[in-house]
């Protein structure tokens, strides 16, 4: 039986940042009931070879037998290169499956989605950086939980099932991409990475 973590990582979404929602929520939840996890949401770069090095460089030195990755949207597709990368226990939050695809009707001015003041530019050159990344497929489905809803007006949860094919999948039959009810799935995120209340 895996033991609980003893380090997280949360990766968050496209224009997102830690100020996300689902992040504060599941941080404010570990602080109460988790305090000597340690966590770390970085604000991650929009380049994805540049995102790629920061969360490379972070967990450098984590013990590679007692952590494990969150992640949402594009934080969720960011999760599965570094599950795959080191056997650690994923969580993906309607992840981004083909965002090589998805977000090259993106390319150009950004604004930050908890700060539209904070402008960025997403570069042509990073659709190529997100297909270096892209896992043709999982290599270990019981190491992934997902939650996946069927209202995503963002992403196709079918792509996101069929991505997932064999992983502790809750699939919701309304929900919306930004997961408003999160508080109602932490039971399901929580139980998974055995972190439940001592």
């Amino acid at each position: 039986m895996r033991t609980p973590p003893t380090h997280l990582l949360y990766l968050h979404g496209f224009r997102s940042s830690p100020l996300s929602f689902k992040a504060q929520r599941l941080h404010a939840w570990l602080q109460l009931h988790q305090p000597r996890l340690a966590w770390w949401c970085p604000q991650l770069p929009p380049s994805p070879r540049a995102a790629w090095k920061l969360v490379e460089h972070g967990i450098e030195h984590w013990p590679r037998q007692s952590c494990a990755v969150v992640g949402s949207s594009l934080g969720g597709f960011y999760a599965t290169a570094v599950a795959e990368r080191t056997s650690w226990p994923a969580v993906v939050l309607n992840p981004a499956v083909y965002p090589a695809r998805d977000l090259e009707r993106h390319i150009g001015e950004q604004t930050q989605f908890h700060n539209p003041n904070e402008h960025f530019e997403f570069r042509r050159e990073y659709i190529a950086e997100l297909q270096a990344l892209t896992v043709p497929h999982i290599t270990r489905p019981e190491r992934y939980a997902a939650v996946i809803a069927k209202g995503d007006e963002v992403l196709d949860w079918r792509e996101m099932t069929g991505r997932y094919a064999g992983a502790s999948i809750r699939l919701l039959e309304g929900g919306d991409h930004a997961l408003s009810d999160f508080d109602v799935h932490l039971p399901f995120i929580l139980q998974f990475l055995h972190l439940q209340p001592t």
